[in-house]
């Protein structure tokens, strides 16, 4: 069989086809996503917009629609594209045109990170949907915001969001050694909060 691990910065050996929690590290995380570029890289501006940069909006967003959560879930949505440190971010439609086995590993290594801090390896549904609506709402303030989409075409694509949310969240372009700080800083305070 040919390899199927990466070697991470922090020395580990990830099995990509059947990862484990104990070679998982925030710090491999935090790189990785920052350095991983969002729309393909086809955003306005100076750096590209990281899915690390992405991940901490959305934690953002899902922490204001949900004020009074526990903080394992507010670090469930940090941690919601963790799985792209090593498979990339793949726009959705590439993402069904693959199929499955995209899907397979994708679930696989979330498990994984989400056993690693402490989470359960499948999130409780009701979750998994109020990170998934923030993450849309992220989705359509990059697309007005960054990503060269009209409202009217951000709107059909993504659906309409509240005027609060455009107001309230705005999309940040930053070197990845800044954003990669902060993720890793965020994932810290909210285990300290757990």
């Amino acid at each position: 069989m040919k390899r199927a691990w990466q070697r991470m910065l922090s020395g580990r050996r990830l099995d990509l086809l059947d990862p484990t929690p104990v070679d998982i590290e925030i710090e491999d995380i935090a790189h990785g996503l920052a350095f991983v570029a969002r729309w393909n890289g086809q955003t306005f501006g100076d750096w590209p917009y990281s899915v690390a940069e992405h991940s901490l909006l959305v934690e953002q967003i899902f922490t204001y629609q949900n004020p009074k959560i526990d903080p394992r879930w507010k670090l469930a949505a940090l941690l919601h594209d963790a799985p792209e440190y090593v498979l990339g971010d793949m726009i959705s439609p590439v993402k069904a045109a693959i199929g499955e086995g995209y899907g397979v590993l994708d679930a696989k290594l979330d498990a994984a990170v989400h056993i690693r801090f402490g989470l359960p390896a499948a999130l409780p549904v009701k979750i998994k949907r109020a990170i998934k609506k923030a993450d849309i709402v992220s989705a359509r303030l990059e697309a007005e915001q960054i990503a060269g989409f009209s409202t009217q075409e951000a709107d059909k694509i993504f659906g309409k969001i509240a005027p609060e949310f455009t107001e309230r969240f705005k999309i940040h372009l930053r070197p990845p050694s800044e954003v990669r700080k902060d993720y890793t800083a965020r994932h810290e305070a909210l285990l300290a909060e757990i």
